[in-house]
């Protein structure tokens, strides 16, 4: 396993408690990404569903109380253990890293949602033909990704066309916690899943919500002005393998 991995791997087991515990109310999780991400979910009531880098198991959960059969997927064990926790045996809980090949028959889900993941993968071209295999025709990608703007702007990069890796430090209640990812631009957001069989349907940059300006006015204010996270939703129209 490269450094690069050995980062992401080894902050994400630290950081599974703190998204258990406490990422659920933060504003920019509550009140910002997840409204975004929600919206252009289709109807799920009945759907195989592929939450795809689960994280703690929050969308696990919602899609189980809004009546889809669910699949989980992590790289990290403790994200696992958190997604467990949270939903018991009602969801499929997997270990799974999206490096890799997807362990999933051609066409076993309708959706697959995504949020703030995509962003740690180098390569894009592997993920996007898996998640054209293993979805049905006409199946949805829903998914979230820091916005090309926020990341060239905030690390003051020279080449805004670059993709390249970045290195961050979140201040968390065990500390701070080191975090890599990488940064590119948005035809290299978009391209990859065009190229993959699926159409783009929509693409939107929210604004927060009121509740966001209620717990962090000064926030709020800014991402009224800089967009933080970019949107998108995809419909599978074609086989790519």
């Amino acid at each position: 396993m490269s450094d690069e991995k050995n980062i992401s791997y080894e902050s994400y087991e630290i950081l599974a408690d703190e998204y258990f515990t406490y990422i659920d109310e933060k504003p920019y999780n509550a009140d910002y990404e997840r409204p975004g991400t929600l919206s252009l979910l289709p109807d799920v009531t009945g759907k195989k569903v592929l939450d795809a880098g689960c994280a703690a198991g929050w969308y696990t959960k919602w899609l189980l109380d809004h009546e889809a059969e669910v699949t989980a997927i992590d790289f990290s064990p403790n994200m696992i253990e958190m997604t467990k926790k949270r939903v018991g045996d009602q969801a499929t809980i997997l270990l799974a890293n999206l490096n890799d090949p997807l362990n999933f028959d051609n066409k076993s889900f309708d959706l697959i949602i995504s949020s703030l993941v995509l962003h740690y993968l180098k390569d894009w071209e592997q993920i996007m033909g898996e998640f054209n295999r293993i979805l049905r025709p006409s199946g949805h990608l829903v998914f979230s990704v820091h916005h090309p703007f926020m990341d060239f702007q905030y690390f003051k990069r020279e080449n805004y066309f670059a993709t390249e890796l970045l290195q961050d430090e979140w201040t968390t209640h065990s500390g701070k916690v080191k975090v890599q990812f990488y940064r590119r631009p948005l035809n290299k957001i978009i391209a990859p899943v065009l190229e993959h069989g699926f159409i783009l349907e929509n693409l939107i940059e929210p604004m927060p919500t009121e509740k966001f300006k209620v717990k962090s006015p000064r926030n709020y204010e800014k991402l009224c002005n800089n967009p933080q996270f970019l949107f998108l939703r995809a419909r599978k129209i074609k086989a790519s393998y």
